[in-house]
């Protein structure tokens, strides 16, 4: 089975690094969201295997957003995906259901060992 992944990030470019490391693992990309709304709608919509989420975001944070999509769905894996310096809102998030983080700037190689993690046989 190939992951279906939900990529949600409010930078065009981070969405774009990401879309390329999961398609070096050869994962289908679900869906793309830029900001907590979105990614509400399209996980109800697209049920992916997988969403990587970032945290500050517009409209809704991530963190609502989590707390949102892990309350209709509490199956659903998600990866926080966020900068350094925000240590307590990952605490938050995987206190919330979050499977595991990955800390910006991330290499690919790191990305790909965190979500790989989740998918081995």
């Amino acid at each position: 089975m190939v992951p279906r992944v939900l990529i949600v990030d409010d930078a065009a470019f981070m969405r774009h690094m990401i879309r390329k490391i999961l398609g070096e693992l050869g994962w289908e990309i679900a869906g793309e969201a830029a900001d907590g709304e979105q990614a509400c709608q399209m996980f109800d919509q697209l049920h992916p295997d997988l969403m990587t989420l970032d945290l500050i975001m517009p409209k809704k944070t991530g963190l609502e957003a989590l707390r949102d999509i892990r309350g209709k769905h509490p199956q659903a894996r998600v990866v926080v995906m966020t900068a350094v310096d925000q240590k307590q809102p990952v605490m938050d998030a995987l206190k919330l259901g979050a499977v595991d983080y990955v800390v910006k700037p991330f290499d690919s190689e790191q990305v790909k060992q965190t979500l790989g993690r989740l998918f081995a046989a």
